[in-house]
């Protein structure tokens, strides 16, 4: 053939041509070759699993250069070998796609637990798994929605009910079942059924190890804010990597903690683990031992397994250190960006290290899940219906007024800090009397505090820690957030008083409608100039209303106001006097006396507690003081 009397000709004169030439037709017929085997296993693929309509499918787009797979890398003579990012099965299908109009779902039996069914939602060979009941449905979807937001899809939701499996199926979230069997209630921290669900984690954990991919295992509780995937990637040689309760940062940047300097309880709410043997014959000694004492609280038991050896340093600069067998290389994420409730909340650790954080754990606080739930939404990141963002009734706001004094003069002590949250109580005392006779839902205002709130005797703030004094303090440090969710007899306590969290108004879920609709209201002094009584605003949308109006006064001026959505007062100094009706006033009383909680701990004396008061002011000579004797130990009331 022509081509190859050409070539023979060209080699014969040139041998390096022969080289060249050679490469060159045997790099088409190796790429031939590949083609040709793809198109083939493409065609004679296995009938697709039941789950591949709603697993979602890799985007087309390449990775972020910035972004490093989150696999361990293969070093060789020097040189970093990672392996190509790794796509998720070919039938996967995106999140939030919901099943086809008509069809039923498949039977329960699909959706067991099989390296089969977890290998369709991996990619990068890494799985993103959180699991609970459906108590925890809406955490849950919060929890989905924050990961796809960020371009994390390769997720999985175990359901420990069939109740919460059959939803996230409908709503095209991927789950498995846990066969739990579990209540779908809320069952309670501490309660027997908490401690199941925490060895539950752990059999989840040894169940996924041996099928060969990486676990980073969240708790429902906590909110992904940015990919951590990336992060987690530095660190190639670590088998575990975990989260902690550390309140004093030992890192200013986001490397892991110093790992000497930690001394608070690992927490498991946020880990990664790697398929190792170390990490698999941690998670079986784990198991066994939860399995065997039901007593044991999960999180103890991990930290008295890996704590049975620390140290040393696995080298200078990783931060990774020795722990459990003398093998098993941990590393301790730090607080500051892989956040706890105290660090996000509290002390704002990230916003003053100039830190971006990765994920917020809702610990450290005193509301139960209903607490948790609040301080997600005062955060603004938690996802809720449109309907909580415009309810029937519209909403009652009010500009808080705090003197300077209160805040900042003289040391923060007990009792500075009881005056400035005395003078808030307060003012949301009358908005609460106000919203409940308006029937409208109370956003509350923004709460100051001069102290810490914890479990254990403290000075005010932890010594180390970077708490900044005064502090925005979440609303369960004062009020009982779980109790003003409950639903009280009414007969008892008078009708409910919905409410909302402080940065409600700043929340870009708000809608137009309700942003738009707007009354502010003006206190002023009876008699004085154009101060009446009045339905009329002015032309800037301003309501005057004098000062120490009546029940019936109020509910007829603010008739006229009724579709508006939201009323602000721009002040509430003496705007109520109380409900006519004695009845009513006995039963708002009761019911908002029980809104507040306690300060807690004065050192050196027990109980160290002291309880709010509601009414702190119709008492002469109230002082913040913990309980004397065991007889008045209890709420003020």
């Amino acid at each position: 053939m022509a081509w190859r009397n050409q070539f023979q000709e060209m080699a014969n004169s040139k041998p390096l041509f022969l080289t060249i030439y050679a490469t060159v037709i045997l790099g088409i017929v190796c790429s031939s070759f590949y083609v040709f085997s793809a198109i083939y296993s493409s065609g004679s693929s296995s009938a697709l699993s039941p789950f591949s309509w709603w697993t979602p499918q890799i985007s087309s787009q390449s990775r972020n250069l910035d972004q490093a797979p989150n696999t361990s890398q293969l070093t060789t003579a020097g040189m970093n070998l990672a392996p190509a990012a790794q796509k998720q099965h070919k039938s996967a299908r995106p999140i939030w796609e919901i099943p086809p109009s008509g069809s039923k779902m498949p039977p329960l039996k699909t959706f067991r637990l099989t390296k089969e069914l977890v290998q369709q939602r991996v990619k990068d060979n890494v799985i993103v798994v959180t699991f609970g009941n459906y108590a925890f449905m809406d955490f849950i979807l919060t929890w989905v929605k924050h990961l796809t937001d960020i371009g994390v899809d390769n997720l999985l939701v175990g359901a420990m009910d069939t109740k919460l499996l059959e939803d996230l199926y409908w709503k095209g979230v991927p789950a498995f079942d846990m066969g739990s069997h579990m209540s779908t209630i809320d069952v309670g921290w501490g309660s027997p059924t908490f401690h199941k669900m925490g060895r539950e984690k752990v059999i989840l954990i040894d169940s996924i190890l041996p099928y060969g991919y990486e676990l980073l295992m969240c708790d429902t509780d906590m909110v992904w804010l940015k990919n951590p995937l990336p992060y987690l990637a530095r660190f190639p040689e670590a088998d575990v990597l975990t989260s902690t309760d550390q309140v004093i940062p030992t890192v200013a940047d986001d490397r892991l903690e110093i790992w000497q300097q930690v001394a608070a309880a690992y927490n498991i709410g946020i880990f990664h683990w790697r398929p190792t043997d170390s990490a698999k014959k941690l998670a079986k000694e784990w198991k066994e031992m939860l399995l065997a004492d039901e007593k044991i609280w999960d999180q103890n038991g991990f930290n008295d397994l890996i704590r049975r050896q620390l140290g040393p340093s696995v080298d200078e600069d990783s931060g990774l250190l020795y722990a459990y067998d003398g093998t098993l290389k941990l590393g301790l994420l730090p607080a500051s960006i892989f956040c706890s409730g105290h660090t996000y909340f509290v002390q704002a650790m990230y916003q003053q290290l100039r830190l971006e954080p990765y994920a917020v754990h809702t610990t450290f606080q005193y509301g139960g899940t209903e607490g948790k739930r609040h301080r997600l939404r005062e955060a603004m990141v938690f996802s809720d219906p449109p309907e909580y963002y415009d309810t029937p009734g519209g909403f009652l706001t009010f500009k808080p007024s705090i003197p300077k004094n209160l805040l900042l003069d003289g040391e923060h002590s007990i009792e500075s800090h009881f005056s400035l949250v005395n003078y808030q109580i307060k003012q949301i005392r009358t908005a609460l009397a106000l919203a409940s006779l308006l029937k409208r839902t109370l956003v509350m205002p923004p709460l100051w505090c001069r102290i810490d709130r914890l479990w254990f005797p403290h000075p005010g703030i932890l010594e180390g820690t970077m708490t900044r004094r005064p502090f925005l303090c979440p609303l369960d440090h004062v009020f009982e957030v779980n109790v003003m969710l409950k639903e009280l007899p009414e007969d008892e306590f008078g009708p409910g008083i919905s409410f909302r969290e402080y940065s409600f108004f700043d929340n870009p879920s708000l809608p137009r409608q309700v942003k738009e609709s707007w009354l502010e209201v003006q206190l002023c002094q009876e008699g004085s100039k154009n101060c009446v009584v009045s339905n009329s605003t002015s032309p800037l949308r301003v309501l005057k209303l004098p000062k120490r109006s009546t029940e019936e006064t109020l509910k007829r001026v603010f008739y006229a106001f009724k579709d508006v959505k939201v009323i602000q007062f721009l002040s509430l100094q003496d705007a109520f006097l109380g409900f006519t009706d004695k009845k009513r006033e006995e039963k708002f009383r009761n019911r908002v006396k029980h809104y507040v909680g306690v300060w807690c701990c004065v050192e050196n004396h027990k109980p160290g507690h002291i309880y709010y008061d509601m009414y702190w002011d119709e008492k002469p000579g109230w002082k913040p003081s913990p309980p004397q004797k065991p007889e008045d130990d209890h709420p003020p009331w």
